[in-house]
């Protein structure tokens, strides 16, 4: 058994009782005044109902042993968790370019990524239960590795490309007003944007991805670290969903009651982040595989 397998359920349990007495405490009236009127996407008592949640379905799986069930309630309470704090990807992008104007508000980021620490660590748990139940390797779980990258994570990185692609076209052609790079905080917003949108997707699925092309002149023909293309594939990938998914199920509530503003530029634009997150996740998944190294329990 892997170390972390041990522990997490462990942390679970003890950040959910703590980050939901903290909600429970606020929902009392003593919450902070918060800047953009709420630390999270749920209500309050919606966020104490999953941390509850969460602590009941922990301990069940260590009472027993991992019952399907309880697994799969794990992941469903992690991943809402998750979307409660889909703000925290703001609060991320505003503390790396504060020339960007987005507002700040110390104590709302303490509370979101508390919320999608706990949400995390819902999701180890039932994954560390699930490879105790299924996996005949519990550090790899026998997901082989890859030799060449599969037709599904040329599909999957090109669908990336093709979300972001979208996402731009729509705002340049729907009559939406486009910033323009006044500052150096937006200047590199928008470098980032289309490195994460274009390079990175391609570079999971194409051989200059993991090994230095020739044109980089210091490191060609070197080994690129793995985690520095796969980290962000996958890190970009989630705040993505959480974010741009959550804001699909809200845009489905505002168009019902008429509130939603820009409804074609929305529908167009948020789904295609949703397809560009989505297409990054499953190109990192790709990429994870042809680079894994041999496994150091099984060999394989």
């Amino acid at each position: 058994m892997t170390r972390w397998m041990t522990w997490t359920p462990w942390a679970a349990l003890v950040g959910a009782v703590a980050y939901g007495a903290v909600q429970a405490y606020w929902a009392a009236g003593r919450a902070p005044a918060w800047v953009l009127g709420s630390d999270v996407m749920f209500p309050s008592w919606v966020v104490i109902s999953l941390c509850a949640g969460v602590a009941l379905v922990v301990a069940g799986l260590q009472v027993s042993r991992g019952r399907l069930p309880l697994v799969l309630a794990a992941y469903a309470l992690g991943m809402s968790l998750l979307s409660a704090s889909a703000m925290l990807l703001l609060d991320v992008v505003g503390g790396i370019l504060p020339g960007l104007g987005i507002p700040r508000d110390p104590a709302a980021f303490l509370s979101r990524a508390s919320c999608a620490a706990v949400g995390l660590l819902a999701g180890a748990t039932a994954l560390a239960w699930q490879r105790r139940r299924t996996a005949d390797c519990l550090r790899c779980v026998g997901v082989p590795r890859l030799d060449a990258t599969p037709r599904w994570g040329h599909i999957a990185a090109y669908a990336a490309v093709a979300g972001c692609l979208t996402r731009i076209v729509a705002q340049l052609t729907m009559g939406v007003s486009v910033p323009y790079a006044t500052s150096p905080s937006l200047l590199v917003f928008e470098f980032g944007f289309l490195l994460a949108g274009v390079l990175l997707p391609l570079a999971l699925v194409h051989g200059w991805g993991r090994v230095w092309p020739r044109w980089v002149l210091p490191l060609a023909g070197r080994r690129v670290p793995r985690w520095l293309v796969v980290g962000p594939g996958f890190g970009i990938a989630g705040a993505m969903l959480a974010y741009f998914g959550t804001g699909v199920g809200q845009m489905v509530g505002e168009t019902i009651d008429g509130t939603l503003e820009e409804p074609a530029f929305m529908w167009v634009a948020v789904p295609a982040y949703v397809v560009w997150g989505l297409g990054l996740a499953v190109a990192s998944f790709s990429y994870y595989r042809i680079t894994r190294p041999p496994c150091t329990a099984c060999g394989r």
